[in-house]
C-alpha cells in the first residue's frame, strides 16, 4: 500500500478485542504475523498474543494473517472472530483482519 490512500478500518479498542479472544484460546491460540503498512514488512509468525501482539502499538498494521493448522482450531478461531464482527476474510491459511483499506475499497465481515 505504499503511496496509497489508505483508510483505517480498526481502532485500538478492536485490536485489543481481537488481542484478548485469540489470548483466551488457550491450547487452540493460532499463530499470527503482520504487516506494516507505510513499509510493507511483513513480520515472522509468532504465537504470543499476550505481550508481542500488542509491541508497537497498532496504528500501522495494515493487517494481521491469522494461521490455523486444524479443523477445530479454524473453527474456534472463526467463532471467536464472528463474535467481534472484524473486518477480513477467509484465507488458505486461516484468516486475515484487515487494520487498514485503500480508500473506496470495502471488505466482508467476519
Amino acid at each position: 500500500m505504499l503511496g496509497a490512500l489508505v483508510v483505517p478500518t480498526m481502532n485500538n479498542t478492536r485490536w485489543e478485542e481481537l488481542r484478548r479472544a485469540m489470548y483466551a484460546l488457550g491450547v487452540l491460540r493460532p499463530m499470527w504475523r503482520t504487516r506494516i503498512l507505510d513499509t510493507g514488512h511483513l513480520s515472522s509468525w509468532d504465537g504470543d498474543w499476550y505481550y508481542h501482539f500488542r509491541e508497537g502499538g497498532y496504528e500501522d498494521i495494515e493487517w494481521v494473517e491469522i494461521k490455523v493448522t486444524s479443523s477445530e482450531q479454524s473453527e474456534a478461531v472463526l467463532a471467536a472472530l464472528k463474535s467481534l464482527h472484524l473486518p477480513g476474510e477467509t484465507t488458505a491459511a486461516g484468516f486475515k483482519i484487515y487494520g487498514h483499506l485503500p480508500a473506496g475499497q470495502s471488505s466482508e465481515y467476519l
